[in-house]
């Protein structure tokens, strides 16, 4: 990590990933026939949103978690891929039970979304799913924007939840009865509030794929860089 790292925000669920526990967050995306097709839904609205961010050529796969979308992200034969996690473990289960044909074309490294160890305009596309859910706090989403403005040359594509739809009314009716908890670790972001930020960041909105309209809370957002 760089120099910078003491003003990384500290997101307590990315501490926990040991070999083991990234094994099992390997397996359990195919666990079971809703979680296989969630997932191949999940994989699909991906796919179309790096048709609308316009097939780029070079993509940085953050967080890339354990590879879950580099089959996807290796369809365009063209493509040059780079992968990073702030977890090595993720990485390391990634390389070990993705197919040797998808991995060696995947340049990884350790990096942190707050703080990404490449130039400017590394990239033309950083894709970033599942992530942004996780991060409640304004200031710490802003330097994650600003971080992804400074290294891709194009476009963005990042993955939230969002309201105005069933699950997000319900998981809000769910929060009033643990407002108990110390700890949260994922975030409805209201439509208009994260737009907002994603256009202060420096970007424009191209469009968004919803995983299931006026029922899941999962959007995906293509962000152009202005």
């Amino acid at each position: 990590m760089s120099e910078t790292d003491k003003d990384v925000p500290n997101l307590e669920f990315s501490e926990k990933y040991t070999d083991e526990h990234a094994r099992a967050y390997f397996h359990k995306h195919m666990d079971g026939f809703w979680r296989n097709l969630s997932n191949k839904r999940e994989i699909s609205i991906a796919r179309k949103a790096l048709k609308l961010a316009g097939h780029p050529r070079t993509v940085l796969d953050l967080p890339s978690g354990t590879g879950r979308f580099w089959s996807m992200l290796a369809e365009d034969e063209g493509r040059k891929l780079y992968a990073a996690d702030y977890n090595q473990s993720m990485l390391n289960v990634a390389l070990e039970e993705r197919p040797r044909e998808i991995t060696r074309r995947i340049e990884t490294f350790q990096a942190s979304a707050f703080d990404i160890p490449k130039p400017d305009n590394f990239v033309e596309c950083i894709f970033s799913m599942r992530l942004l859910h996780h991060i409640g706090e304004r200031e710490d989403r802003m330097k994650m924007l600003r971080e992804f403005h400074r290294v891709t040359s194009d476009t963005v594509v990042v993955s939230l939840w969002v309201d105005g739809n069933y699950k997000a009314r319900k998981r809000a009716r769910l929060e009033q009865h643990r407002r108990h908890k110390k700890y949260q670790n994922r975030f409805v972001q209201p439509r208009e509030s994260i737009e907002a930020e994603m256009r202060e960041a420096g970007f424009e909105i191209v469009d968004h794929v919803d995983f299931l309209k006026y029922y899941a809370m999962w959007r995906i957002y293509v962000l152009r860089k202005k």
